[in-house]
């Protein structure tokens, strides 16, 4: 598995509002700066994002966005795979990419793959965003409001 920079801005995009949870909403061009992602790209993401009820956009003058969802009710794996696809290492192990390979019986590596795909789906289904927020604040102390990666 491969994250793009589409999946890490994601991410970004998602902690960046989860830090924000609860507040007024955000602005895209302020998310766009803290987490150095071009405004255009940033305002794709947001699409999508939007499209799979991850966040609420409101238009005008003082619009903006936030989560549609308590940062504690949102996974890493959720985005990733709405961004990314399957997590997977390779087509043969994969839930809803899978392809068939005609060495697959006699493959030594399947379970290999099965195990690396096991541990990833662990980390990213058992880590929210709140998790990721409270690293934030311990690695930043208190100064999150000028949060960047």
């Amino acid at each position: 598995m491969k994250i793009t920079f589409k999946g890490d801005y994601a991410l970004k995009i998602i902690l960046d509002l989860s830090l924000n949870y609860g507040k007024d909403l955000t602005q895209i061009k302020d998310i766009a700066k803290r987490q150095d992602i071009p405004k255009k790209f940033l305002e794709q993401i947001v699409l999508l994002l939007k499209g799979a009820k991850y966040i609420n956009t409101i238009r005008g003058p003082k619009g903006g966005i936030s989560l549609a969802k308590m940062p504690s009710e949102i996974t890493l794996g959720e985005i990733v795979r709405l961004i990314e696809g399957p997590t997977s290492p390779i087509a043969c192990v994969s839930t809803t990419g899978y392809s068939k390979c005609d060495f697959e019986k006699k493959c030594v590596f399947k379970g290999v793959w099965l195990d690396i795909k096991g541990k990833i789906n662990d980390v990213l289904d058992y880590t929210t965003f709140e998790d990721m927020v409270e690293k934030t604040k311990k690695i930043l102390g208190t100064s999150v409001n000028n949060y960047h990666i």
